[in-house]
């Protein structure tokens, strides 16, 4: 029990000085410094990036065609064309009820913001 005390004691006074004083500011922009150098050297000696591929938007996209005419296929393919654009998307059209879309109909608009 002692030894959880004095543990609980010690990560205290280490917050203590993290948040409160500028005493480990440099101790610990010196290990950030340190992990983003090595970073930058395994990505240089690889020369490979990672790049997330996501499994799901062909799946919604072929459940949303079905519904859509081809004017709204069009738009949407100008949509899906990244996760920023989906995004975007969503953000704009899908945060409100009362929001209308140039090409979509109410139906479908609110179809592809449950999809999405």
């Amino acid at each position: 029990m002692r030894g959880w005390i004095g543990l609980a004691i010690i990560g205290g006074i280490i917050y203590y000085f993290a948040t409160e004083t500028n005493k480990l500011d440099e101790p610990i922009e010196y290990v950030q410094t340190m992990f983003t150098t090595a970073d930058k050297k395994v990505t240089s000696m690889t020369g490979t990036t990672i790049q997330r591929v996501d499994h799901k938007i062909p799946i919604i996209k072929e459940k949303i065609y079905e519904r859509l005419s081809t004017i709204e296929i069009r738009e949407l393919d100008g949509v899906f064309i990244d996760s920023d654009s989906i995004t975007k998307f969503k953000e704009e059209y899908c945060s409100s009820s009362t929001r209308n879309h140039p090409v979509f109909s109410r139906d479908n608009l609110r179809f592809i913001c449950d999809q999405i």
